[in-house]
């Protein structure tokens, strides 16, 4: 059966969404340790050991198990070069997300960077 790029699309990006969201649950529970910084062996398993009980960490093992399934599915249906051009959608979605909900700074070439992205991942996908 043949899939149109658009519903590819459709799983890639919610497949990048979920990457999106596991980064976020990631970078918010090595900040939740509040400046933790593990310096020997015992420190670092200490840090390990704080880092698994957070249930934010197993949010971002479930969005990666969600993730890797929607991707493999659209591997299953999809040329690998144009779902992995696809798949880079998640720098994009990374790059609003730091932005607009870790309130990260972003300067003017970070911001073109992101639209040089957009545009490569729009031209390889149209290529097909």
């Amino acid at each position: 059966m043949c899939y149109s790029i658009f519903f590819l699309l459709g799983f890639i990006a919610l497949a990048d969404i979920f990457d999106t969201t596991r980064e976020l649950c990631l970078k918010a529970a090595v900040n939740s340790l509040n400046d933790y910084s593990p310096n020997s062996i015992k420190k670092v398993i200490q840090f390990i050991w704080k880092l698994i009980r957070l249930p934010r960490v197993w949010i971002s093992f479930l969005c990666s198990v969600i993730s890797l399934f929607l991707y493999l599915f659209v591997l299953s249906k999809a040329d690998l070069s144009v779902a992995f051009a696809l798949d880079s959608m998640h720098y994009i979605f990374i790059a609003f997300a730091a932005k607009w909900i870790l309130k990260e700074k972003f300067g003017a070439m970070r911001w073109m960077g992101t639209i040089s992205v957009t545009i490569g991942i729009t031209l390889v996908s149209f290529s097909h």
